[in-house]
């Protein structure tokens, strides 16, 4: 195994393992490895400097997918997430109080989008408002 830094054509830095060199360089020819941060599959190696083990508070980057198949269930899930924002509202935080709203016939009925806490995702559908919970994109650190 090896470990490349590998930065994406806007800059964002991250590391990531292979099963050698080949592999790097036939996934990258294949665009299968894509920046954690944007998911720009224009990836190539950064410079790197011999590693010395050392105790640092900084988080650790997030890896880049491995394989293929990682690489197609990321775009899938990403092509999810940009459908669900083309053709929904965000209504940010003020979101379980919309829904309610909408459901108990006080606002237009429309598709709507936005944030809950556990706690307040629980409380609709205990009220019997139907909503689906769907993950956010990757915290983004760059």
């Amino acid at each position: 195994m090896i470990l490349y830094r590998l930065i994406c054509s806007r800059g964002h830095e991250f590391e990531s393992w292979f099963r050698d060199s080949e592999t790097y360089d036939r996934q990258a020819a294949q665009r299968a490895v894509s920046c954690p941060y944007c998911h720009s599959t224009e990836v190539s190696k950064a410079i790197m400097a011999p590693h010395v083990a050392r105790w640092t508070e900084e988080p650790r980057r997030p890896p880049a997918l491995l394989d293929e198949s990682q690489a197609a269930l990321r775009a899938m899930i990403r092509e999810l997430r940009e459908k669900i924002a083309a053709s929904t509202e965000d209504v940010g935080s003020r979101f379980p109080d919309e829904a309610r709203r909408i459901h108990d016939g006080e606002a237009e009925a429309r598709a709507i989008r936005g944030r809950a806490s556990f706690e307040e995702a629980k409380a609709l559908l205990e009220e019997g408002i139907e909503i689906s919970p769907i993950p956010g994109p990757p915290e983004e650190s760059h």
